[in-house]
């Protein structure tokens, strides 16, 4: 025994020391031993590190995918210093154990929805908030910059769109070397812990212009329209509570024109203009949903003072009409739809459309049909 461990470390030495006889092959069989024996046991002994080490980083790889809790080897995960592109994997030692994998306590397919990188503001003044805290978007032109990408999120902007846009289809000689300057502004305060020289993730360079990565973001625009949809499916359902609900969670959102600091460009107008008409049919479900939970005084309120700053909506007269005739005003409520009948042929050249002039006969005949009924589970 003595003997095969002196020729073991002879090998290992003649292997350090590069001296030795090579080992021969001879019919299947070896003979002869010195450095080459060493230099193959050093290698197998090499390969199954390498093996064991690539277990450990697959093990952490997978358990990070499959949201597994990796224990001691959590930590063989981190970031190093000149990390640019990702984490850097270290070696695991020792190896983790084939128990240490336990399964999270959470359902094995429920989605995972991290928290967003930057919250858009945009029904309102451009706002953003970072970090849970609303940050400083900077220069007038600079805000209108952020305007104009998040009114096409998920999309990107050319940067000739972009400067026609911000300066008017008049732009100076410097208005791309801006343009630049504005883009790296609004990086810094977006990505405020993006390592330098890495790439952006929040406002990426796409092409010859610039995009809002949808991944990453979250718009109130985008939750506007969720809570619109939602409510008319609600009250479709005959669920009037619940699309009130959905209805002032939308409304809430607002804090004056959308995309204010760039509504009036050719690029934005037509998504502000799409969002204001969507406002106002909320607005008018809403009242709907008040009238179908017998609120019939609050939808009055509402709707007087809706229906005279946009007197040609006819939906919003309608309701107007119905609330006010189950409110025992029937002859305000015939007023209503003929002022609105009379405004219509004056400035549009056109009839009241047939929903109205239903709403009229009934309310003259006290049709039954008119009167509120209780929906289950209805009151507010």
């Amino acid at each position: 025994m003595t003997n095969e461990k002196t020729n073991v470390d002879t090998m290992v030495i003649g292997a350090e020391r590069g001296g030795g006889h090579r080992s021969r092959i001879d019919g299947g069989r070896r003979s002869g031993h010195g450095n080459g024996d060493a230099r193959r046991i050093a290698e197998l002994e090499r390969e199954v590190r390498e093996l064991r080490r690539a277990n450990e980083m697959l093990k952490v790889y997978f358990a990070q995918e499959l949201d597994l809790d990796l224990s001691p080897a959590s930590a063989a995960v981190g970031t190093g210093p000149g990390d640019r592109d990702g984490p850097e994997i270290a070696p695991v030692t020792p190896p983790m154990a084939a128990d240490a994998v336990r399964w999270d306590p959470a359902p094995p397919y429920a989605p995972r929805t991290p928290r967003p990188m930057a919250e858009f503001r945009a029904l309102g003044p451009i706002e953003a908030v970072v970090g849970g805290r609303l940050v400083d978007l900077g220069a007038p032109k600079q805000r209108a910059l952020l305007a104009v990408l998040i009114s096409k999120v998920g999309q990107p902007v050319a940067v000739d769109v972009i400067v026609e846009e911000l300066w008017t289809g008049n732009p100076p000689p410097s208005a791309i070397t801006s343009l630049q300057a504005y883009v790296a502004n609004l990086r810094r305060v977006l990505e405020p812990g993006r390592a330098p020289r890495t790439p952006a993730t929040v406002l990426r360079t796409f092409g010859r212009g610039y995009l809002l990565d949808n991944r990453v973001v979250e718009v109130d625009v985008h939750r506007f329209g969720e809570r619109a949809t939602a409510g008319w499916r609600a009250l479709d359902r005959g669920e009037p509570r619940q699309a009130l609900r959905e209805f002032e969670a939308g409304l809430t959102l607002w804090r004056g024109q959308a995309y204010a600091e760039v509504a009036d460009t050719a690029y934005v107008r037509p998504e502000a203009a799409r969002l204001e008409e969507l406002r106002l049919s909320v607005i008018e479900g809403r009242c709907a949903a008040l009238l179908a939970v017998g609120a019939h005084e609050m939808a009055v309120a509402e709707l007087e003072a809706f229906t005279q700053a946009h007197p040609l909506r006819e939906y919003g007269c309608e309701l107007l009409s119905l609330a006010l005739y189950r409110s025992g005003r029937q002859a305000e409520a015939l007023a209503v739809l003929r002022t609105n009948q009379k405004r219509l042929a004056e400035e549009l050249g056109i009839d009241p459309r047939p929903a109205l002039q239903h709403l009229e006969n009934e309310i003259l005949n006290h049709a039954p049909a008119l009167d509120w009924r209780p929906v289950p589970g209805g009151g507010i």
